[in-house]
């Protein structure tokens, strides 16, 4: 490290071991860093800086960073707190300054530098510089969005197709990310970057530390130490390390598991003597959950969206300590305090800083809102504008730089603030006399300015002096490489980026993997009941299979089924696998573990549950059915079954890794299965298929299951043939001798059937067959499992650089609009001119008043929210603040009538009286979560917001001109086209935030506006834009609350009053603010806290009241101080005047002004603008269109082409009515589509229906519509290749008939995924319910067991009930009737008549008494009879008939209306009540 100017005596003449607190400790350094501008990395008192820097590094040379974690808490942390084994609740939790005993990181961390250096390990830094960094990437280019026809275009595109689906399709224009970036940052340096959101903070942070995956290049030297970036790569890829904004993790696991997973993989080989492994991860653990106080979260799972778990800052938090278990050097945290608030923030800055002190870490750090406090930890900031660098130096002389190019500052603009506005054109000011002239304004010319400064000249000597001590610091690479060798494991390879050996990391998985499986009990639990229910059934319908020529076909039907369905188990690792990639990736880039480890490690692990599952669904099945009673095969029937479940999980997970996204692993799964299907030997025996097909069967886990079970079955059982498949039968016919057994396999004169006999003549399968089978799906599972794990090494997806924005192509009104709002924009100098156009005329004062909100535990109940007063008034800007988990959401849900589960107590009150029925039509509620209709245009949101909340008396055009006036104000003009998309492929974080406001403010609230956390995620800009906007709606008269996180000074001034909680959900302050925070303050003050000058006043605050790590001020709890101050007594004392003046006016004015309606529109505009949008919705969404019509099509054409000019021949019938059923596989593909498409259209209901935007019934109806059109031609693609190709019958009567039920089929299935969906709180639930409903859909509609053989139950009422019975019914008798029977040659049952008869003289008898068949030649003795003349008597089998087909076809009919009746009314009565009473019961599983 360079050398930094020594520090006067005066300003460090104390020793730091007087420092007895944290805060003094800061206080001292912060004088250390008054004294020395150039930036102060670690220090002692008592001594001269350079020489303390000189002997901090040859101590710390002498330990690792994850050594000195642990010894430090072998003696500092062993009496921390530890998990309880309960789940506390988040805002229950007890705040860290209710401690008996203080707790400090870096006395911890210091602590024990003795001990380690006597334990001899070698401590890791490594410097990082960059010089000529130029980073190109794909996209950031305007694209527009494609539809549904630009699909089916783009598919006859073959090559363009095959590169997408294999992810390296066009996905923009190349254009430059960064641009000439240099600087170097040594160990133990901190550095800040700053920037706006797409400016190019996360490239930098990615490029850095070696994450350059998904950019088209990168040029440019980045050095590592003495290694360039590729060798850095190769050997040491886990020492630089990137924490990703969003947090990635499992969530069934608890926040502990997460964390001991992560030191599984990376607990050093050499640590502290007398540290065993069991206890250095322990001892982590309880570390990390101190220092970012979340001990109480310890066995909390981490949970997700259907999951309930820790709180979102909580979660990111979690984040942050796994990322430091990886004991990396070089580290880059992006946007890390997104969520935290001001207090903890500052914690976690302070964490950093203290580690990089001591582990001479190198830390890049990214935050959007980075107060004073935070921006004085860093030594050096990066400036970014639009992928230039625009300043690099000290962070305390950043300021100066930019004040000397003639920026303005304003008052009391923290100097991030600061900095990030300099490069914005619509924030930053010039000094008087100063402008654009003058200034340097564009990314280029503030490039041109800092290459002309000094800071250059400054950087590029510390750059050249860096590089000439990297050549005298060679012993310093050389411990890191020894360090590095040293924190491996036994048995790791030298060359291994990995901290322990290959077998311990699958070891480490396999762990986690049944910690997964098991504590996903609800899975499991739903998993186990489907299985066992299934398998009950199946005994059920095939009881005590008689081993007779009757149960002969329906004993294959058995041994196909069970295999089917527990291979389509495994389907669900398709989904699981694609969702879990982000954590791999992630888990990757730590290398905790090659990917190859978890796929090996989680098929060992789900071996383990299927055996048990399967081996429980086997006993049912094989003793309920009476299959061959026999030992061997028993146990070959369950390794059979198994076999098939895991080779077909790693089929499906092969899919997963190789797809880029779930339409191409939808398309391609549905090919490959239904050819596993149809080339099974079941529908079509190997020696009836087509010669180009039969080749499948040798790489088809479905077909060598199937016959390896076959045989296993058979191969020793004897058959008897009943009478009824005697030929000829009846009175006369007694002479064995001239009589046959109908039943392949069966001799002239003989009853008796061979079981091997039987599969040689109908399926050609032998008994060698079983084991080279069984041999085969070994070798076909582990080549899977190769592919597997080759592609989990080598394929990665994503891109780098900004996200792709789509946007709608402009029409004449758009251009216009779009041209107005560029207008306007170039005049944003008149900022008060967007006040003047709001009018809001209420008067209503909205008032709680002792609000207590109680939950439901498994112990009773738990109070979050305590006795809460308030009110808030027309303009007037309220803000909600407290620290993570006090509370704060809870309490706006509750004031906005969203919670849905608990006990409220209070009262909660408009102008003195109960909300009226339209409350919530009155207020808007920006919920934290930013949730839209993905396929809509910004313009669109806001005017569907408009068209429906606004009241239906206000002209449309006036609603949309004010719709126009949000965009301005939103400064979205330039968004105002563009699709809102998803958060990896749309508008950014910001962008979402700001549109999430817009939708409310379009609404127009009468009464209030409530937003919950409207700045969070946002850069500081944009937080004050929106804040400023907000503060001009409440002069315009608007009543607004508003949680806020991290506010700075500037930003904090323009709120009006203050709520404030502490966890707990208890009030500590309810008042006004004053200017300069002045009453606030003047509170604090009387109370014993009084707060710095130079403070934050909305971050002190927080600290006064213990909400971080640090101690409360003052021995009494703050919200006993409340409770018992003149304050409080003055607040109940205005509500009740503020209740009382509100009722008289509201008397004397002869109501309320509220118009008393539940919507503000009819119903009829609801459901014709509600139409509009999911209209529009499915067009833009060409994947879920096009993927369902590509499994159509391919599904029709492979079945037709299988079945391929099909003739008259007796096994031509049996096809016919296998083609036929394929159709009941519509529902299997359209399930899968449709219910998540339901499922997220729900969820944006959800969020609009809470505001009474529209009815459910509008949803409903809207849903079903939409999916008309696509349904229609689905049905008509499917329906072409599938009845003609086959060579169906022609005749318009016949096929307008099988059309007529394809396209029944095809809308049955749609709404009955949409009811299910309806019934059930999400996908998820939902896909474990689709497989048992199409299994007995298809199991009892008559094929795989005709009515006459079902048992009496099933048949009596199931049967009738399934709308299956009816569409095979209806299709196979208008199919066959009439269909005339030409046998071939094989398929003739051969016997002798008896001496001196001819053979029509011997069956006439049995003709007459309405026998099937008919004769080849009725004048030999030789007798050659075919089963059956025409299709009808095939038919009769199944107690079908033609005269029912247009009543099966009616009552088909009416089953899409039971399935609309209960959509209608599951929408209507399954509220977000009824889903979180399905979550409870998830999380009690």
């Amino acid at each position: 490290m360079d050398e930094k100017p020594a520090v006067s005596e005066s300003s460090n003449g104390s020793d730091v071991d007087s420092l007895s607190t944290a805060s003094a400790y800061e206080q001292h350094r912060e004088r250390l860093r008054d004294a020395n501008p150039q930036g102060v990395t670690s220090h002692r008192s008592g001594v001269n800086v350079k020489e303390a820097e000189e002997e901090f590094s040859e101590l710390n040379r002498q330990f690792s960073t994850i050594s000195h974690q642990a010894h430090c808490l072998s003696k500092q942390i062993s009496r921390a707190s530890k998990p309880t084994g309960k789940t506390e609740d988040v805002e229950r939790s007890d705040s860290p300054a209710d401690s008996d005993e203080p707790w400090d990181l870096e006395t911890a961390l210091r602590g024990n530098r003795d001990a380690e250096t006597a334990a001899g390990i070698r401590s890791k830094r490594i410097g990082v510089i960059w010089d000529n960094l130029t980073v190109r990437g794909m996209g950031g280019v305007k694209t527009y969005i494609k539809t549904f026809p630009d699909a089916i275009i783009d598919f006859f595109n073959v090559p363009e197709t095959i590169m997408h689906m294999l992810g390296y399709g066009k996905k923009g224009k190349e254009f430059e990310i960064l641009r000439n970036f240099r600087g170097v940052l040594q160990p133990g340096e901190m550095v800040l970057v700053l920037g706006r959101p797409g400016s190019g903070c996360t490239t930098f942070l990615k490029t850095i530390t070696n994450q350059r995956f998904g950019y088209t290049s990168i040029d440019g030297d980045v050095l590592y130490g003495i290694f360039d970036a590729d060798t850095f790569a190769k050997r040491f890829r886990g020492e630089a390390v990137y924490n990703q904004e969003d947090d990635v993790h499992q969530p069934t696991l608890t926040v502990k598991q997460t964390l001991g997973f992560a030191l599984d993989t990376k607990t050093p080989g050499k640590r502290p003597l007398g540290v065993s492994k069991a206890e250095f991860r322990e001892k982590v653990i309880n570390m990390l959950l101190k220092m970012f106080n979340i001990e109480h979260t310890a066995n909390t799972v981490i949970g997700n969206q259907f999951i309930r778990g820790v709180s979102g800052g909580e979660r990111r938090r979690v984040s942050i300590a796994e990322m430091m278990i990886t004991s990396a050097t070089v580290l880059a945290w992006d946007n890390s305090t997104r969520g935290l608030d001001a207090s903890t923030a500052l914690d976690f800055a302070k964490s950093l800083r203290i580690m990089t002190n001591i582990y001479k870490t190198t830390t890049f750090v990214s935050l959007y809102q980075a107060s004073e406090n935070i921006y004085k930890q860093f030594d050096k900031v990066l400036v970014i504008d639009s992928g230039r660098q625009v300043f690099f130096g000290p962070a305390s002389e950043a300021r100066s730089y930019f004040e000397s190019l003639g920026f303005k500052e304003r008052p009391r603009q923290t100097t991030p603030d600061y900095l990030t506005g300099c490069t914005d054109p619509f924030e930053r000011e010039f000094k008087e006399g100063r402008s654009e002239d003058d200034v340097p304004s564009t990314p280029d010319s503030l490039v041109e300015a800092f290459n002309r400064s000094s800071y250059s000249e400054r950087l590029a000597q510390e750059m050249d002096a860096y590089r000439k001590k990297l050549e005298q610091e060679k012993h310093v690479y050389e411990d890191f490489e020894i360090a590095n060798q040293e924190a491996k494991r036994k048995f790791t390879p030298k060359s291994s980026v990995y901290s322990i050996p290959f077998h311990l990391q699958i070891w480490a998985l396999m762990q986690r993997q049944f910690l997964i499986k098991w504590q996903d009990r609800f899975a499991q639990t739903v998993s186990w009941i489907t299985s066992t229910g299934v398998a009950i059934i199946l005994g059920t319908v095939w009881l005590r299979l008689p081993k007779t020529s009757a149960g002969a076909f329906t004993r294959g039907g058995l041994l196909f089924i069970s295999l089917l369905f527990n291979g389509f188990q495994a389907f669900s690792e398709l989904v699981s696998t694609m969702m879990g990639r982000s954590i791999v990736n992630k888990h990757r880039q730590f290398t905790f573990y090659r990917p190859s480890a978890l796929w090996i490690a989680q098929i060992l692990v789900d071996t383990t549950f299927a055996i048990a599952r399967i081996l429980v669904f086997s006993i049912i099945v094989y003793f309920m059915c009476g299959l061959v009673l026999d030992a061997g095969a028993f146990f070959t029937f369950i390794l059979i079954i198994v076999l098939g479940y895991l080779c077909m999980t790693c089929f499906f997970r092969v899919i997963g890794c190789m797809s880029p996204d779930f339409d191409y692993a939808m398309k391609f799964a549905s090919v490959v299965i239904t050819l596993f299907v149809l080339t099974s030997g079941y529908l079509i025996q190997w020696s009836s298929e087509q010669e180009w097909l039969r080749w499948l069967y040798y790489i088809n886990p479905f077909g060598l299951g199937f016959a390896a079970l076959m045989v296993n079955e058979f191969k020793d059982l004897t058959m008897t043939c009943t009478a009824d498949s005697l030929v000829p039968s009846g009175p006369g016919y007694d002479d064995m001798a001239s009589r046959v057994c109908t039943l392949a396999g069966g001799e002239p004169g003989s009853v008796i059937i061979p079981g091997a006999s039987y599969l040689a003549k109908t399926f050609s399968y032998f008994p060698g067959d079983l084991w080279r089978n069984f041999g085969i799906m070994v070798a076909l599972t582990v080549g899977f499992l190769t592919l597997n794990l080759y592609h989990g090494e080598t394929l990665q997806f994503g891109a780098g650089g900004r996200t792709v924005t789509f946007y709608q192509k402009e029409n004449k009104e758009r251009r216009a609009l779009n041209g107005a709002l560029m207008e306007k924009r170039t005049n944003r100098e008149s900022k008060d001119q967007s006040a003047a156009n709001l009018k809001i005329t209420s008067k209503s004062v909205f008032t709680w008043e002792d609000v207590c909100y109680d939950v439901p535990v498994p112990s009773g109940t738990r109070r979050l929210l305590q006795s809460v007063y308030g009110y808030v008034q027309p303009g007037k800007l309220t803000a909600l603040m407290g620290a993570s988990g006090a509370g704060k959401t809870t309490l706006l849900d509750v004031l906005a009538s969203r919670k849905n589960i608990g006990v409220i107590s209070g009262n909660i009150l408009v102008d003195g009286a109960p909300p009226p029925g339209s409350f919530l039509r009155t207020v808007s509620y920006a919920e934290q979560l930013d949730i839209h209709e993905p396929m809509q245009t910004v313009r669109e949101a806001l005017r569907f917001s408009a068209d429906l909340r606004q009241p239906y008396e206000t002209p449309q055009s006036e609603k949309y001109e004010y719709v126009e006036g949000i965009i301005q104000l939103l400064e979205l003009e330039d968004l105002a086209d563009a699709i809102i998309g998803t958060p990896e492929t749309g508008l950014s974080v910001e962008e979402r935030k700001r549109v999430t406001i817009g939708v409310e403010l379009a609404a127009k609230p009468e009464l209030l506006l409530f937003l919950d956390e409207p700045t969070s995620g946002l850069d500081s800009q944009s937080a004050f834009n929106i804040i400023r906007f907000l503060r001009k709606l409440a002069a315009a008269g608007q009543a607004i609350l508003c949680t806020i996180h991290q506010p700075n000074s500037a930003l904090f001034e323009n709120f009006d009053r203050l709520l404030l909680l502490q966890r707990g959900g208890e009030c500590v302050y309810f008042g006004d603010i004053g200017e300069d925070s002045h009453v606030l303050l003047d509170y604090f003050r009387r109370n014993g806290a009084d707060c710095p000058p130079d403070a934050n006043p909305a971050e002190w605050m927080l600290d006064a009241i213990g909400a971080g790590q640090t101690r409360r001020i003052g021995d009494r709890d703050w919200g006993e101080i409340w409770r018992t101050s003149s304050e409080f007594e003055q607040v109940k004392r205005e509500i009740i005047q503020i209740k009382a003046q509100r009722a008289e006016e509201v008397r004397q004015s002869g109501g309320s002004q509220i118009i008393v309606r539940e919507y503000a529109t009819p119903l009829w505009h609801q459901i014709k603008v509600v139409c509009k949008r999911t209209n529009i919705v499915f067009w833009r969404s060409r994947n879920y269109g096009f993927t369902r019509l590509f499994n159509h099509v391919v599904i029709a054409l492979v079945t037709g082409l299988a079945f391929l000019n099909l003739d008259d021949s007796r096994a031509s019938l049996q096809y016919r009515i296998f083609v036929i059923f394929n159709v009941t596989v519509l529902p299997a593909i359209i399930l899968q589509q449709v219910e998540p498409r339901f499922e997220f259209s729900r969820l944006v209901f959800f969020r609009e229906s809470a505001c009474k935007s529209y009815s459910q019934f509008a949803f409903a109806l809207s849903m079903v519509i939409a999916e008309l059109p696509y349904s229609i031609l689905c049905a008509v693609c499917f329906f072409l290749p599938l009845y003609y190709i086959p060579g169906f019958q022609a005749a318009p009567s016949r096929a307008g008939y099988q059309f007529l039920m394809v396209l029944i089929t095809e809308l049955f299935s749609v709404t009955l995924g949409q009811m299910i969906s309806a019934l059930t709180p999400n996908s998820f639930i939902a896909s474990q319910i689709n497989p048992p409903i199409v299994i007995i859909f298809s199991l009892f509609c008559g094929v795989a067991i005709p009515r006459p053989q079902m048992p009496g139950f099933w048949r009596a009422w199931l049967y009738q009930l399934d709308p299956f019975t009816r569409l095979i019914s209806g299709m196979v008798t208008t199919e066959l009737h009439g269909r005339t029977v030409s046998c071939s040659p094989s398929e003739f049952n051969r016997f002798q008549a008896p001496e001196n008869q001819t053979c029509g003289e011997y069956m006439l008898p049995f003709f007459e008494r309405g026998g099937l068949g008919y004769l080849a030649d009725n004048t030999t003795q030789a007798c050659e009879y075919c089963a059956y003349k025409i299709g009808d008597e095939f038919y009769s089998a199944f107690s079908m008939s033609f005269n029912t087909r247009w009543r099966d076809l009616g009552i088909f009919l009416a089953f899409i209306g039971s399935n609309l009746i209960i959509l209608f009314l599951a929408v209507s009565f399954m509220s977000p009540r009824c889903r979180l009473r399905y979550k409870l019961i998830y999380d009690i599983f």
